[in-house]
Formats: C-alpha cells, sequence, structure tokens
C-alpha cells in the first residue's frame, strides 16, 4: 500500500471512465498522509474512521475501480468490496454501507467484537464514503454555529469573547479558526503535541502555551487589544477545565470537540498521556475504563458548573453527554447540543454542507469556482464573506477542495455551472460533488441533528434510508449508508453521497437531479415534523415549479 497512498493527479485515467476515476482518487485522497490523521493504517479522522477495512481490502478496491466497467456498480461491505453487478450507466458506480448491525447488537461491546474478528470497521461519516477533505470540511458548520451564538448573545460578533473548548483532530481542529473568523479569542485543550504543531503550522492555531495560566493571560491581553487569537494549551481536557474552575477563570462559551464517541481509541483519561493511554489499554481495559468514567464524570460536570455560573455551554455532537451520563453524571444532559440549539434553521431552509474536489490536483480549478460562485451569489453576503476569507486562511492538502454551505437552488445552480466549467475546458478536469453528513435529512441522530424534534420524531431513521435510496435512484455516482458517525454505534444512522462532474450532458442532467435531493428532503423532513420555517420553504418551492 506505501506506493499507493497519494492519490494521482492530471489528465491520465487508470480506470474505464472519469466517473469511476473520480472515485478512485477520492479513496486514495481520504488514506493520502496530507490529508487523513494516520493513512498508513487507513484511519481517516475520528479515532478510528476508516476508508477499507484493511491494506488487502484497500488493494481490492483499486483493483475493482480499474476493472469496474461504466454499466456495473461495486458493492462495498464495511470497507471491503464484495461484489459488482451490471447496473445501468446512470446508476451509482458504488454502493457502500459501513458498520450497520441489526438495532438489538448496535452496541459499542458488539461492534468492538465483530471489529476484532475482521468482519466490520468503523465508517465514521466521510471516511467510509470517501468524502473527506480536511479540517475545511466541517469549518462551516463550525462558523454557522459560531456565528449563531454571536447572533444571539454577543450584538453578532464574538469580538471580546473567549471560548474554552477541546479537541485539535479532524473535526476539532475546525473550532480556534471559527472563533477567530468571528473576531473571537479560542483556548484550545489538546494533549497530543504533535497535533498542536500541526494546527500551528497548518494556521488554524496562532500560539501554543503550556500553562492555563499563560493562555488565560494570552487570552486577556487579546480581548484587551480587540484581537482575534487562537491559543493551544497543552493538557487533558478534564484536568485543564477543573484547574480554569479552580483559578475562578470564566470563558464566555464552553464546549468540547473531543473524539469521545469513541472510548476505546479517541478519549485519554485524566491522569494520563497518550502513551500511558495505549500501554493501559491494552493491559489492563477495566481499569482504563473506570479511569475513563471518573475523567468523563469530572470533565463535564465541570461544563455544567461552568454554565451555572454564566458561561454558554453546550456539546458540540461527539455524544459527550450521554457517556457522561452513562459514567454516572446525572446533570450531563444540562448541556444543549449544538444541533438542534443553533442549526435546525439553516436544515428548515435546505441549507447544508456542500463540497467540491478538484481530481486534477490542480489548486486554480477551485480558485476558478470560488470567482464564479463569488460572482454569481454577489447577493448572499453571507456565502461571498466565507470564501473570501477561506482563500485567505485555508491551504490545500492533497486533492484541492472547498466546502460551502448552500441552499435548495443554489446547489443545484453550481452543480450545473461545475459541470459545464468542465466540459468547456476552463477547468483542467473533473470535479467530485459530495458533502458532509451532517444534513437535516441525511441523518438520524438523536443526540446532535435530530436532537428535540418538534414532533419527538428524533430516533426515527426512515430519513437517512430514503435519502440514499432517493440519490440512488436521481443518479449519484456513490451512495453509502453507515452506522455511528460522530456519536458513536448505535446512536445514529447516515447517508453519503458523490457524484462527478466530468462535463457530459449526463452528468449535467444527473446533477439536476442529485443536487436536489439532500436539500429538498431536508425542507420535507422538517415540515413534516412541524417546522413552520420548512413548511414555509416547501411553500416556496411548491409556487415556484407552478
Amino acid at each position: 500500500m506505501s506506493n499507493i497512498l497519494i492519490s494521482p493527479t492530471g489528465h491520465e485515467m487508470s480506470c474505464k471512465s472519469w466517473e469511476i476515476e473520480g472515485l478512485l482518487r477520492l479513496f486514495l485522497n481520504s488514506i493520502d498522509p496530507r490529508v487523513a490523521e494516520s493513512g498508513k493504517d487507513l484511519i481517516v479522522y475520528g479515532g478510528r474512521g476508516k476508508a477499507a477495512r484493511n491494506h488487502k481490502a484497500a488493494n481490492a478496491i483499486i483493483h475493482e475501480l480499474r476493472q469496474l466497467n461504466p454499466d456495473e456498480t461495486l458493492l462495498i461491505q464495511s470497507g471491503k468490496p464484495v461484489g459488482k453487478f451490471k447496473s445501468f450507466p446512470n446508476s451509482p458506480r458504488i454502493v457502500n454501507a459501513s458498520s450497520v448491525l441489526v438495532p438489538h447488537w448496535s452496541t459499542d461491546e458488539e461492534f468492538s467484537k465483530l471489529n476484532e474478528k475482521g468482519l466490520t470497521m468503523y465508517g465514521q461519516s466521510t471516511a467510509a464514503s470517501w468524502a473527506y477533505i480536511g479540517v475545511q470540511g466541517v469549518l462551516q458548520g463550525t462558523f454557522e454555529t459560531m456565528g449563531e451564538i454571536a447572533k444571539r448573545h454577543f450584538d453578532n460578533t464574538l469580538q471580546g469573547k473567549i471560548l474554552l473548548t477541546s479537541g485539535l483532530g479532524g473535526m476539532g481542529a475546525a473550532q480556534p479558526l471559527s472563533v477567530t473568523m468571528h473576531g473571537g479569542v479560542c483556548i484550545i485543550v489538546e494533549i497530543s503535541e504533535e497535533k498542536i504543531n500541526q494546527r500551528l503550522k497548518n494556521n488554524y492555531c496562532d500560539i501554543k502555551a503550556d500553562t492555563l495560566e499563560e493562555a488565560i493571560r494570552l487570552a486577556q491581553e487579546a480581548v484587551e487589544a480587540k484581537k482575534p487569537l487562537a491559543i493551544a494549551l497543552m493538557g487533558n481536557v478534564a484536568d485543564r477545565y477543573r484547574e480554569a474552575l479552580n483559578l475562578n477563570f470564566l470563558p464566555d462559551i464552553v464546549t468540547d470537540q473531543t473524539s469521545v464517541h469513541d472510548l476505546q481509541m479517541g478519549y485519554i483519561p485524566s491522569g494520563l498521556d497518550i502513551e500511558q493511554a495505549k500501554t493501559l489499554r491494552k493491559k489492563n481495559p477495566a481499569l482504563y475504563y473506570d479511569l475513563i468514567k471518573e475523567s468523563l464524570i469530572q470533565h463535564v460536570g465541570a461544563m455544567v458548573t461552568f454554565k451555572e455560573r454564566g458561561a454558554i455551554a453546550f456539546e458540540y455532537g461527539n455524544n459527550l453527554r450521554k457517556q457522561a451520563y452513562q459514567a454516572g453524571f446525572d446533570r450531563a444532559f444540562e448541556l444543549p447540543g449544538f444541533a438542534s440549539e443553533y442549526l435546525r434553521a439553516h436544515y428548515c431552509e435546505g441549507r447544508g454542507p456542500c463540497r467540491w474536489i478538484a481530481l486534477s490536483g490542480n489548486p486554480n480549478d477551485i480558485y476558478k469556482i470560488d470567482e464564479v460562485i463569488l460572482e454569481e451569489f454577489e447577493d448572499d453576503k453571507r456565502v461571498s464573506r466565507w470564501i473570501e476569507f477561506v482563500q485567505e486562511k485555508i491551504y490545500f492538502y492533497g486533492l484541492p477542495a472547498r466546502t460551502c454551505w448552500l441552499d435548495y437552488k443554489e446547489r443545484e445552480r453550481i452543480g450545473v455551472i461545475i459541470n459545464e466549467m468542465v466540459r468547456s475546458g476552463e477547468l483542467s478536469a473533473p470535479i467530485a460533488i459530495t458533502r458532509d453528513h451532517s444534513e437535516g435529512s441525511t441523518m438520524a441522530a438523536p443526540f446532535r441533528e435530530t436532537e428535540n424534534m418538534a414532533d419527538g420524531s428524533d430516533m426515527v431513521a426512515d430519513w437517512p434510508i430514503l435519502n440514499a435510496m432517493l440519490n440512488a435512484s436521481a443518479g449519484a455516482s456513490m451512495v453509502s449508508i453507515q452506522n455511528g458517525g460522530g456519536v458513536g454505534i448505535g446512536n445514529s444512522v447516515h447517508s453519503g453521497m458523490t457524484v462527478i462532474a466530468d462535463g457530459s450532458e449526463e452528468a449535467s442532467e444527473r446533477l439536476r437531479k442529485v443536487l436536489v435531493v439532500d436539500p429538498g428532503m431536508s425542507i420535507i423532513r422538517h415540515a413534516d415534523a412541524g417546522y413552520e420555517d420548512a413548511i414555509t420553504s416547501l411553500d416556496r418551492i411548491k409556487m415556484s415549479k407552478r
């Protein structure tokens, strides 16, 4: 595998069509060491979210894609290709299911047994669906969350405000930049010095602090100077949060994005460093889990205390509250969840995380699309502000990519425009158009996207299954169904989608169909639950089609 970890670029294909070539390049990009958290282990992000089950399966995926015909569909079962069938040219080239267990057995314990036997893998969200593009992929969702907090609590800005959080992994690293984008100051706790150094190098954090006192001093100086600043603080989250309380330090906002959804691999208990945790995890797993439980109680207990003292505190979608509750902390759900608190209004409008990836490897392709978006959507200040900011702040690693939250009409429009740019030669190669799984209809996650639904339908998982089937019917190039995501086995069902814009008329027609599925279903799902904003959005769409 060592010689095929990096995606090919340019115009030469090793597959029988650009649609298949694009999927191959996305797979290899997701395990590119510049993109993945541990490409050599096929781990993309989120503790143990993998793109393929093992190296044998990864080689088989590559082989099968290079042999696949444009009228065949490849089946991938938890990261292993298991068969291919004749279908149609406009059918998906790949259908993919990961970590999906019969509900009664959909637990961490049962999953771990199957995983140890090599029968499944944890697919996270955009890991198994090969749509991962690094921190930028979740950056705008975090940006929108911070923007809603600023709007609701702080007169539309985070200037002069301090956020205390933790976790600089593939998801969490979006936090500091999202805060500084709104003018605020962020102190982010991270136990891995390697991750801190990487985020400093990538421009997501500005400075490193070894002690909490130093971090507080730097934060307060930035507040007084009215300057944004992102401070990476070495340490364990439970220890640092309790230390902050003991110092009577009260941040304005408190949250967390450690990989606590995956207690086996993603969460380090208080008192241990990373190497000590690895050793104890193997030698004495029972003691290790006891330490985790104690740490979770301290960690979430500190967050609830911050909330009592006046901070805005919430869970950022990593199943922290449930894990702490099960560990014995009864007050965990006094913290609200970020999606129901800050993002649901976007879902009701059909706004969500679209992303596109330059299969050429040429950054200029992304910049050309940026310019078209700035021109086409110049009236949408939210979109233009976003594009201008990420052009300045985001570096590309692996295949160049861009993410942007777009609504029902905007997604279809940009898809057709991109395909025309490929057809005309303005772009140097086809573009993969995909998304995060954090959509209004693509996730059933009672502790995140579907928490506290107005009609009580939090745990109804019909919607992501319908979403996947409809995307397949509409002509997506790859469709996936997964279990677990960023909240852990048994806590969510979600679907992924990718379509390749290769410049053909057929691709244009597919894009017109596929890119309305996610936002359209998001509106329908929330209108069905009784949300007035979604009902209004749905009525508006119906009127426009008369």
